[in-house]
């Protein structure tokens, strides 16, 4: 019975590290990440909105992985929208840049009042601005259960 044990534990732990070692020395390089936060208005609700972001590193050419959270309030109602956006920034050599992009969202709106919430599935469709330095300006369509309109100004700490 011990002997089995044994045995047991050791391949157990042969196993784990192996596994270790497998993780430890076969791990690629991590991408950047730059952070940054971002506020505006919305219609329909009409609401104002603060949220954060990160950016990735090019994924391919100029094209970026921006999902953001975003809370916004007024109306009588709160929506918290999870954005999973991509980004296509059209130069990267002028002190302006232009970008556009959308992706799906996950929107969860809470009305004042009632009790529980709705969680919906959203489309945006953007179109910015941005700065070298962080500074952005940015309009977002909503599609399905998005809101309609967003106008946003945000900052990406680079």
């Amino acid at each position: 019975m011990r002997q089995c044990l044994r045995i047991r534990a050791t391949k157990w732990l042969t196993g784990m590290s192996f596994l270790l070692g497998l993780v430890l020395f076969s791990s690629a390089p991590a991408y950047a990440q730059d952070g940054g936060i971002r506020g505006g208005i919305s219609v329909d609700p009409d609401q104002i909105y603060f949220g954060g972001h990160f950016e990735t590193s090019p994924l391919v050419d100029r094209l970026y992985f921006r999902p953001n959270v975003e809370v916004g309030l007024g109306d009588d109602v709160t929506v918290i929208g999870v954005n999973m956006e991509f980004v296509y920034k059209f130069t990267n050599r002028r002190p302006w840049n232009i970008y556009a992009g959308g992706g799906p969202a996950l929107n969860i709106t809470m009305v004042d009042g009632a009790d529980g919430s709705d969680t919906d599935a959203g489309l945006n469709l953007l179109v910015g601005v941005e700065q070298a330095k962080g500074l952005f300006f940015e309009f977002k369509i909503g599609a399905i259960n998005s809101p309609d309109f967003k106008f946003g100004v945000g900052w990406t700490f680079r």
